[in-house]
């Protein structure tokens, strides 16, 4: 029985670990969120940090789902929506952790930076599945 061999280049590697990476700290964040945040956090700050669980796993997701699509269609899109997704995830996520752990209110700035790349990042999939041509 034949087999499908993928070229996997070390970018799309980079991108899938990444991803992967992205799954697993957030399923531990999560369970810190569930069980060791309470100890200290009020309830506002727990919201933020769940918040923050919530959009990391989902687009971790996402991104893995991207890494892929970029294996069957090739497209310079696709590469930076992946960009735009993990430096997103980096922003939003990573500054509302960072707001709830160490109460510093300007890293807050970055927030709506983090939600405008992922804004950015789903245009780009959209943009590159339009631009695509089957040959």
């Amino acid at each position: 029985m034949p087999t499908l061999q993928i070229k996997l280049s070390n970018t799309s590697r980079l991108f899938f670990i990444f991803a992967c990476l992205l799954g697993a700290t957030g399923v531990a964040l999560g369970a810190y969120a569930s069980h060791g945040l309470s100890v200290w956090a009020s309830i506002e700050q727990i919201e933020y940090f769940q918040l923050a669980v919530t959009y990391q796993l989902v687009h971790a997701l996402t991104l893995f789902a991207v890494c892929i699509l970029s294996l069957f269609i090739s497209s310079y899109f696709l590469l930076a929506s992946k960009i735009a997704f993990a430096s997103g995830i980096l922003l939003f996520s990573g500054s509302l952790y960072l707001y709830v752990l160490t109460g510093t209110k300007i890293l807050g700035m970055l927030t709506p930076i983090g939600g405008l790349l992922l804004i950015i990042a789903w245009t780009l999939v959209a943009v590159s599945l339009l631009t695509y041509r089957n040959n």
